[in-house]
């Protein structure tokens, strides 16, 4: 070790030893996760019904405050099964940081950060409420009235913080990798139809069955090299021919992207 580094890290430690926090502000810091599935042919994602005030009574994103001990990814992970009971994803879920939210007035206790998780996956199963959370439930995307173009809506849930944001946030981010990546996959159970993945794409894009059409769909999905690849078996057709059953290839990017439908 030179005599500059030993210097260095010399006075380095004298700093820190008097270095005060409190001469600085020092805001809270949560996690929120958007965790998205396909059920029942919807987008879907993942609410708590609030059991304790600010916003008691509202649907709120699973999330909570960081311990000072602990990784943002492993926050996410704790509050996502503390508060819905989902401590294990299947294989196959993707996780990635989606943005910070950092509106001073966004949390009415303090001045709280938050940082937004999003997830894809498949068939996650129905989660059971727990800590603060008086109630967890899956609610159809279409259904909460965030103008993401699938139509009016009646009577949407109250969405507490800045939530509606960070969902519609999440559904953009979505919307946007299923054009130039093969995330879609993440959302089907393997193996699986290319019509499931099709339906993947329609269910997230609010789009209809004449905006994908099927042959086009499947001419495109199928020219995109390893994204694919055909398993053993068939799935059964009503009325027509066995569909061919898939698994997901090595490829991550669609060359060139699909395009979804906009007004």
């Amino acid at each position: 070790m030179t005599a500059r580094t030993t210097s260095r890290r010399t006075g380095e430690a004298e700093f820190l030893a008097e270095y005060d926090p409190a001469d600085f502000d020092r805001p809270s810091v949560t996690v929120d996760v958007v965790a998205l599935t396909i059920r029942a042919g919807q987008l879907s994602v993942l609410l708590v019904k609030r059991g304790a005030h600010p916003f008691k009574g509202s649907w709120a994103l699973p999330g909570g405050f960081v311990a000072m001990e602990e990784d943002l990814d492993d926050a996410a992970g704790r509050e996502l099964a503390e508060e819905t009971g989902l401590d294990r994803l299947p294989a196959g879920t993707h996780l990635e940081q989606l943005a910070t939210y950092g509106r001073p007035d966004r949390d009415p206790r303090t001045r709280v950060i938050t940082v937004a998780y999003v997830i894809f996956a498949a068939d996650l199963p129905e989660p059971v409420a727990g800590t603060d959370a008086a109630s967890a439930r899956w609610w159809p995307v279409a259904d909460l009235g965030l103008d993401l173009g699938y139509g009016d809506v009646e009577d949407a849930p109250s969405l507490a913080f800045d939530h509606a944001q960070i969902i519609r946030d999440g559904v953009e981010r979505t919307r946007s990798k299923l054009e130039y990546s093969t995330l879609a996959t993440a959302f089907v159970p393997s193996p699986f139809t290319i019509p499931e993945l099709r339906r993947v794409y329609e269910a997230t894009w609010a789009a209809t069955s004449e905006e994908m059409d099927a042959s086009n769909f499947r001419r495109k999905v199928l020219a995109v090299d390893d994204w694919l690849v055909e398993a053993e078996g068939t799935a059964d057709s009503t009325g027509g021919r066995p569909a061919r059953l898939y698994v997901a290839g090595g490829a991550t990017r669609i060359v060139p992207p699909l395009e979804r439908p906009r007004e």
